[in-house]
């Protein structure tokens, strides 16, 4: 068995295989007869996720099937030879598959990276539909979920979340999984750095040229570490306030199309 593998079920038993089931059971992400894209960008999260899903197979908990799935949207060749080079390491039978996401990107003067993320996602579900599976795994862990929450709030003027599991409305059938959704940011740095692993950081080229620093999720990140130093509680206060809506205390809302104002019912 690998080392690797064998330490996120002893010395991170609790901080990262704990939470990891926990979600997939709370929230019912894998179940009976799936079949799962595993999409690994090749950074510490999806590799991480990849090891918890090819564990939660081998332990046969669960009889689903697994396609490991590293999409290139243009990387580098030191960037994806380090990607594969991992997933060997790693255990985890990957698939590369080339693509021109990046190029096209980069013709995006104003918005490269929405374009970038929009690219990205639909030849995600496209390519699950061609190799057969009803859903695709991501790597987002608990800290994305919470900056997400805050971002919408601070600068989308918008109160939501970042689901744990969600129904595509474009491709029929597949559905989009968080498997890392409880696990925290700090515990997947701890297992990377305890077993001495190095991941690629950022590969997307407008990153490299402009930097992230000045980003508004490393923004979100400051601002979090900030209100933590005076409240410990901070972060799982901000998780579980999209659990704790009181519709009463809204001034609107809306469900898809729907929208209901407080004054509608206001007597």
């Amino acid at each position: 068995m690998n080392s690797i593998s064998d330490s996120i079920t002893t010395r991170f038993n609790k901080q990262i295989w704990t939470k990891f089931r926990r979600g997939v059971r709370d929230y019912g992400l894998i179940l009976p007869g799936d079949c799962i894209a595993v999409c690994i960008s090749g950074g510490k999260d999806s590799m991480l996720m990849a090891q918890c899903i090819a564990r939660l197979k081998r332990n046969n908990e669960i009889p689903f099937e697994v396609e490991y799935v590293i999409m290139d949207p243009g990387y580098t060749p030191e960037n994806l030879r380090r990607i594969t080079e991992n997933a060997e390491l790693l255990g985890i039978p990957a698939k590369v598959y080339s693509t021109r996401i990046f190029e096209s990107a980069e013709k995006e003067e104003k918005h490269p990276c929405f374009l970038c993320a929009r690219l990205r996602r639909g030849w995600l579900y496209k390519k699950a539909q061609e190799l057969g599976c009803n859903k695709i795994a991501l790597g987002h862990h608990f800290d994305d979920v919470i900056e997400t929450i805050l971002m919408g709030m601070l600068y989308g003027s918008q109160m939501q979340t970042m689901m744990p599991k969600l129904k595509s409305e474009n491709y029929e059938g597949v559905e989009l999984i968080r498997p890392l959704y409880l696990v925290r940011e700090a515990d997947i740095i701890a297992w990377r750095d305890y077993n001495k692993l190095g991941f690629i950081q950022c590969a997307c080229r407008v990153t490299e040229k402009k930097g992230e620093d000045g980003s508004k999720r490393a923004e979100i990140k400051a601002l979090i570490a900030e209100l933590k130093k005076t409240n410990p509680a901070v972060e799982m206060n901000i998780f579980r306030s999209p659990e704790n809506v009181n519709l009463r205390t809204l001034i609107s809302y809306h469900d898809g199309d729907e929208y209901h104002h407080f004054l509608d019912d206001y007597k």
